[in-house]
């Protein structure tokens, strides 16, 4: 059963006021390939969202314990005074805990496509800050971005192993995970630089 989305504020997936994707669906399914992900990771990704489904809440703090070590990441949360904007952090949390779902159960279509250049804009100068009119540091670098991804995907495999799965169920699942998260990012970073360099 797919989370309900409707009282997340900021979420978008779908709506008209989500721009169209620069990458076309052509590109996508290069990408695609290059990741090496297959139907059957796919099939494996709607498997890791059963077990996931009902942990997000605790993977968001093992990732925002790791960004509250670090003073350098934590400054992307907080106003131009340096307290946290609170509000910000809420909104933001809820919307991290449904990409979680969104990475296993979306399918790779126009509107998935498209809310993941959202996603990468929301990131950035352009659009930071602008969905939950919020006072946070403008523009996370994409080298943050990037790097954080080793965060995500190096921390999920307990996670998976919450079924009691086994252990090949959980191998499978953890490289469909790693293999999407990858293709996330590759999309997100595509708001940061121009196409000719993308």
């Amino acid at each position: 059963m797919e989370t309900e989305t409707y009282s997340i504020a900021g979420y978008t997936y779908g709506e008209k006021e989500v721009p169209v994707s620069p990458i076309s669906m052509k590109e996508l399914e290069l990408l695609k390939q290059t990741v090496t992900l297959t139907e059957e990771d796919v099939s494996y990704l709607q498997r890791a969202g059963d077990v996931l489904e009902n942990q997000t809440e605790e993977i968001i703090n093992v990732w925002r314990g790791v960004i509250g070590s670090n003073p350098h990441l934590v400054y992307y949360f907080t106003d131009k005074n340096g307290k946290p904007d609170e509000n910000y952090k809420a909104r933001a949390k809820e919307r991290f805990k449904q990409w979680i779902i969104d990475v296993c159960r979306k399918p790779y279509d126009q509107d998935w496509l498209n809310y993941q250049h959202e996603i990468g804009l929301r990131h950035t100068h352009v659009k930071k800050n602008v969905t939950d009119e919020s006072s946070a540091a403008p523009h996370i670098p994409l080298r943050y971005v990037i790097a954080f991804t080793a965060v995500i995907n190096s921390t999920i495999k307990p996670f998976l192993a919450g079924n009691n799965n086994d252990q090949e169920e959980i191998e499978k699942m953890y490289q469909a995970w790693c293999k999407a998260v990858i293709l996330h990012v590759t999309l997100w970073s595509r708001a940061y630089v121009p196409e000719s360099d993308w």
